[in-house]
């Protein structure tokens, strides 16, 4: 069995807040394993490209709205609706577009399983 060696809380007005294009993320916690945050992208408007990352995956999960996750190195576009989740492998760049008529929310994690 493994042991924590500390439980740690982050309040929502704790959190590391910054923009990506017109993307508000709020980042929650960072350690040398894992990163985990959450975005919010009023209806039309679009997050800068997330050049990827180079030994890590990321995952998306629509908690509300409707959202594009576009790969601009394949010009591909999945569309992803409240509860659904997607897998990004490394080193891919993203970005979000909100295509739906109400503010979208989109958690997120990264493995970190080497220096990135």
């Amino acid at each position: 069995m493994v042991l924590l060696k500390k439980i740690k809380v982050i309040r929502k007005t704790e959190t590391k807040n910054f923009m990506e294009g017109d993307e508000f993320c709020k980042l929650y916690f960072e350690t040398d394993k894992l990163v985990f945050g959450v975005s919010t992208l009023q209806p039309g408007m679009r997050g800068d490209v997330d050049p990827g990352h180079k030994d890590s995956y990321e995952i998306f999960y629509v908690g509300k709205g409707k959202v594009l996750c576009h790969f601009p190195d394949t010009n591909i576009y999945e569309e992803l609706a409240e509860g659904d989740a997607i897998l990004i492998p490394p080193p891919r760049p993203h970005a979000l577009i909100n295509v739906g008529e109400s503010t979208a929310i989109v958690i997120w994690s990264q493995s970190k399983f080497k220096n990135d």
